[in-house]
This record gives C-alpha cells, structure tokens and sequence, in this order.
C-alpha cells in the first residue's frame, strides 16, 4: 500500500508539513525552497499577474520544486476560490451564487462548474474553496450573494449539482470541491459576520447541515471547511460534536476538513477557549480539523512536544496526514501535479462559455406579476 509505505517514511516535521499551508500573494514567482525547503502539503495562489502564463509559471515552478527538491517529493494541492469561476488571471467570471440559484437550474449549474473545473485543472490548481453551502436567513449578512439563499432544498439541489460538475465521475480529472462553512454559518446574531449562532438542534441539523449531507451522498464531496462562528456557544473549528460526531458520524463524511483562513486563530482571541496557538491547534485537530490554512500556527513542529509529554496522540495527526495523502493518491496528483498551458488555452475565452454565462444571466431575473393590482 503505497500510503502506508509512504507514512513510515515520514518525519514528523514532514506530517506536519502536509497539514499546513503557505500562501503567497506577490508579483514575483517566489522561491519556493527558501520557503518551504522540506516540502508543503497545501498552497493557495494569490498571484497577481498579468497573464495567464504567468499562473501557469508558478504553479509548474512550484510542483517541480516540491518534486525534485524536497527529500519525499510530495506535490501540493493549490487552491483558490471558484463559486462564480476560477480566481486567477483570464478565468472566465460568472454570475454570484445567488444569481445561479435565482435560475432554479442545477443542470446549468454543473454546466458551470464543469468549465470551472478543466481551467482549474489545466492550470494545475486542484482545489476549489467552493461552494458555498450556507443557509442564508438573515439578508443582512453581507456574504449572501456567495450562497444559494435561504431555502435549504435549493441550496441542496444547487450546491450538489456543482459538486457534481467541479469534481467530475472521474476525480483523477477532477478539482476537489470544498464545500463551507460547515456549519450554520448563514444565520449569525444581527447578521454580524463571523459572530455567533444561537440555533436548535433541529435547525442545524435539518436545515443548515442539509445541503452537505445532500453533497455528501448525492456528489461524494471530497472536502469541508469549518464555520468561523460558535454554535451555541461553542467555537466550530474546536467542536469534536460538529466536526466529528456530527460531521463523519452522522452525514458520512469520508474526506479531509481544512480551516477557514485564520479560524484557528480564534481559539485564542475572540473565544478565548485556548490560551495559546499550540493549545489551540491541539483542540482542533481532536475535535477533526485536518489541514489548517493559511500558515502553521497551531498546527506547528512544537506539536512534537505535545506528543512527547503525552497531551497528544501521534496517531491524530497521523489520520490527518493520512486523510490529506490518500486523497492526492486518488487524485493521481503524485504522477502529474503540472500544468498544461496548451490545453488550457483551448478553455479560456471560448464563445460556447461567453453563450452559457449569459443563459445563466438571462435565467436568473425573477419577474413578478401584479395582477390584481
């Protein structure tokens, strides 16, 4: 078993490698040695450029660097946002999420996610931070047009169709959707982003865990992201009942939960549940949380202290790494983690794609009629 194999090999600085993050937002191409000299499991690509090419150029630099200069030669998984497209220079740009779901049109919807997903493919970034999967009932919370709105059948029905159309039958040509903020994260106190929610069991677990369970085994989704918020009174990204019990147990989650970028963080300030990062990191990843984004915080090489002294099980982060890993096999990223600028040219700015966009702009206008005056 190649995993296992591969798992025995490992240092435990090289385990916790494959659980963090870099992120990078430059001009330049980093060197990504004086970075990440010992490899890194995940990456989100902020480049700022011009061209497409220079995407491509980073990511290929980035894989071969992974591949040829670090002692196990584990490639990354790149992400970026994808909800309305891809978020990288000359990516074709849709209508909101809540513009797609005012089309009551999923099959245009995994249309739309499919020509998401071959430029996500072609530029070698295999993860999308989408979609959206919140039950928004509050309009004045100031995320709404990411979500499907505030009917949770809709924003099943839409949330698996992209699922479906981003991940593809066949994931070794696939893009893993990540579907968020799992969970309640549409209905916060006042409307306030990121606070907190006071919801029934029923609640949560009818409607707001809804469209992940329907995504889960209607679209086999892949990937998770926490909540930033607390569930009654209890921060999600620290929560064994959420993240595990709730989360694996009950919905049958079989993929790997990444943090929202910095919800780790919040552990310590605002909810003041951990007095420090590395206790913070304990907590999460207990509770299930297996990759933190953006930057290893929690998630650090002091970890081995905490497994050293007995506060922390070295088999927890090795199901975490695990999870990571057997996915990447899966995704055969291990025999081809580069780009490929030909083909991805035959995807963008293509007429077939400027006809869909505006189908799903044309659908989704809403016209009421006043009859009776």
């Amino acid at each position: 078993d190649l995993l296992k194999d591969l798992m025995q090999r490992m240092t435990f600085e090289e385990k916790i490698d494959q659980i963090t993050c870099l992120v990078t937002i430059t001009e330049e191409i980093p060197d990504f040695k004086e970075y990440v000299p010992n490899g890194i499991g995940n990456v989100g690509a902020f480049t700022v450029a011009d061209s497409v090419e220079e995407v491509v150029k980073y990511a290929d630099k980035l894989q071969r660097c992974l591949v040829n200069e670090t002692r196990l030669g584990i490639p990354a998984l790149i992400h970026c946002e994808a909800c309305a497209g891809a978020q990288y220079t000359e990516a074709d740009v849709f209508p909101s999420a809540i513009a797609q779901a005012s089309t009551f049109d999923p099959a245009i919807v995994e249309q739309m996610a499919d020509i998401i997903r071959r430029q996500m493919l072609y530029v070698g970034f295999r993860q999308a931070l989408s979609p959206v999967m919140d039950v928004d009932r509050d309009p004045r919370w100031g995320r709404m047009t990411e979500t499907y709105g505030e009917d949770a059948a809709l924003v099943s029905a839409m949330s698996s169709a992209f699922v479906r159309g981003i991940q593809s039958e066949d994931i070794k040509k696939g893009i893993l959707a990540t579907a968020k903020h799992f969970a309640g994260h549409g209905v916060t106190e006042g409307g306030i982003n990121m606070g907190r929610n006071l919801v029934s069991e029923r609640d949560l677990l009818e409607i707001h865990c809804k469209p992940f369970q329907c995504a889960i085994t209607e679209a086999n989704l892949k990937s998770v992201m926490n909540s930033y918020c607390s569930i009654n009174g209890e921060p999600v990204v620290g929560s064994k009942k959420m993240l595990t019990e709730i989360l694996r147990n009950a919905l049958g989650f079989r993929g790997f939960v990444v943090s929202d970028y910095l919800s780790l963080d919040r552990l310590v300030d605002p909810f003041s549940v951990a007095a420090t990062f590395e206790e913070a990191g304990i907590q999460a990843i207990e509770a299930g949380l297996d990759v933190e984004y953006p930057r290893p915080k929690g998630f650090h090489y002091r970890m081995k202290e905490a497994v050293n002294d007995g506060r922390l099980s070295i088999s927890v982060i090795d199901q975490a790494v695990e999870r990571v890993l057997r996915l990447k096999f899966e995704m055969g990223i291990f025999e081809n983690p580069y780009p490929d600028l030909r083909k991805l040219k035959k995807t963008l700015h293509l007429e077939e794609t400027e006809r869909l966009n505006e189908k799903i702009a044309e659908e989704s206008f809403i016209l009421l009629k006043n009859e009776n005056n």
